[in-house]
């Protein structure tokens, strides 16, 4: 039984945790079941970015009427789209051939099976199996999966996931149409995309509305911009039943409130409907790990789980599930394992995200009725972007169905609960306040001088900018990130 210093598993945000290991001389194990680089880099954000922007191309030109300027019917070059996501995504296999090179690692590609509280295995995709391995570090960054709800003869009538989209259901050309199931950022930004392209879509979703995780007036405007750009929007709408006839896929969806049935159809079906733990792969159960009545693993403020040197970041926790906040969580994991400095806590009251569709939305803090069940005070402040000149300028009027706002909630004292934005540049008006908000927990995150004294940021500093996260991808990333490549003399 082979036994490092330490075992990571996943190559995600996982990755940051064991090349820091690696820094530091420690011998290390890594574990990747898929491409390596993490949902993020081949099968979420990064690639799914390079869909989004040609996309928001197309909706600029419909729009430049309004300002005096005509274009012609945009001609979509999916060839060459497509081959700009592949580029991105085919970067996991340069990591894969560099992580193979580097000394004190062993790569592991499989999935890896907890056989005891500190051994693992690894199977193969021919179901053969690894000899054990062990370690008193191990780190989980499995991520997590597509949840597939239960719709009688789905497997038979064939379905895409985010997953099977990025990999070997790729389509050679957009669809004609196409039906997604569920509302929220995933798919919403496939319904901007393959709408931007031509795309029939139809969305249907279980609850009220579309995003329900925001405000409900900017899901409101969403809605409102989709059906504006040829989008069909069922809500309250639950699948029952699915089939197949030739090359068309069909559903049955039913209103939760009227109760009426009828039957929709499209070329492809595309589900997302939210995330599920994996943790049934891992076989937590032969650990002590705890996890919730869901499957996510439990941590605490220090990304502990209930079984001394095993800890959970990203996804796999339950908490926020972006990329930007499983790379804050590992650089936490990297300052209390191996520094040696005052351990640091994770705080989520500041997470930023942004969702990529049209209109743009992004959101940080509490909504209104968040802050209403608090039991807090609270402020609403509004603007809207016809009422500004840069809003005006982009020919937003107070009647166009684009007229997105800022929503800030205030508390107490000039606290700012949450921001909350619908439109252009959504993620990049929202990334000031996060720092803002950042900077209130300052006295938590206090340094050490070598007295060994405690020393807290000032006001005006960047560290609340360093302590942020920072909404991934996003243009606020050129800013936030330039701050470590200051040249200190």
């Amino acid at each position: 039984m082979k036994t490092f210093d330490i075992i990571v598993i996943g190559s995600g945000a996982g990755l940051v945790v064991a090349e820091a290991a690696l820094m530091g001389g420690m011998s290390c194990a890594i574990i990747e079941k898929s491409k390596f680089g993490g949902t993020c880099l081949t099968k979420g954000c990064i690639p799914s970015k390079m869909l989004v922007y040609p996309s928001d191309l197309v909706r600029e030109a419909e729009k430049g009427h309004r300002v005096g300027i005509g274009f012609s019917k945009p001609v979509v070059d999916w060839e060459k789209i497509s081959k700009r996501m592949w580029d991105q995504i085919n970067h996991s296999i340069h990591i894969e051939k560099s992580l193979k090179r580097i000394r004190n690692l062993e790569v592991y590609k499989g999935t890896a099976e907890f056989t005891g509280k500190k051994t693992l295995q690894v199977k193969y995709d021919d179901n053969s199996f690894s000899e054990e391995i062990q370690s008193d570090l191990i780190i989980i960054a499995t991520g997590a999966e597509s949840y597939i709800p239960p719709i009688k003869d789905i497997e038979k009538t064939g379905y895409i996931t985010y997953e099977t989209f990025f990999g070997d259901k790729f389509p050679k050309k957009p669809w004609k149409s196409l039906i997604i199931v569920g509302g929220g950022a995933i798919g919403t930004e496939f319904a901007h995309v393959f709408s931007a392209f031509g795309t029939k879509v139809t969305i249907v979703e279980m609850k009220p509305r579309i995003l329900s995780s925001e405000e409900e007036e900017i899901s409101n405007i969403v809605e409102a911009e989709f059906e504006n750009n040829g989008i069909t929007v069922l809500t309250n709408s639950k699948v029952i039943a699915s089939d197949k006839k030739g090359d068309i896929k069909t559903l049955i969806v039913e209103n939760t409130v009227t109760g009426e049935r009828k039957q929709i159809e499209a070329e492809e079906i595309f589900i997302a409907s939210g995330l599920k733990p994996n943790t049934d792969t891992l076989k937590i159960s032969n650990t002590d790990v705890k996890t919730d009545e869901k499957g996510w693993i439990i941590t605490n403020e220090y990304l502990e789980t209930s079984q001394k040197g095993i800890y959970a970041l990203g996804d796999i926790n339950g908490k926020y599930q972006f990329r930007h906040k499983a790379n804050y969580e590992a650089e936490i994991l990297i300052n209390n394992l191996f520094t040696g400095r005052e351990k640091r806590k994770a705080f989520y009251n500041a997470v930023p995200w942004a969702i990529f569709t049209c209109p743009q939305v992004a959101h940080v803090g509490m909504t209104e009725a968040e802050a209403k069940n608090s039991g807090k005070k609270y402020w609403v402040g509004r603007n809207y972007y016809s009422r500004i000149a840069g809003g005006i300028a982009l020919g937003i009027t107070d009647d166009s169905t684009d007229n997105g706002f800022v929503k800030i909630i205030a508390g107490e004292n000039s606290t700012i609960l949450g921001v909350h934005i619908v439109g252009p540049h959504a993620a990049i008006l929202l990334q000031p306040f996060v720092y803002l908000m950042n900077v209130d927990y300052r006295c938590e995150r206090r340094q050490m001088n070598e007295d060994n004294k405690p020393v807290y940021p000032p006001l005006g500093s960047f560290m609340p900018i360093n302590n942020s996260m920072v909404i991934h991808p996003s243009l606020s990333e050129l800013t936030a990130w330039a701050i470590g490549n200051i040249e200190w003399d």
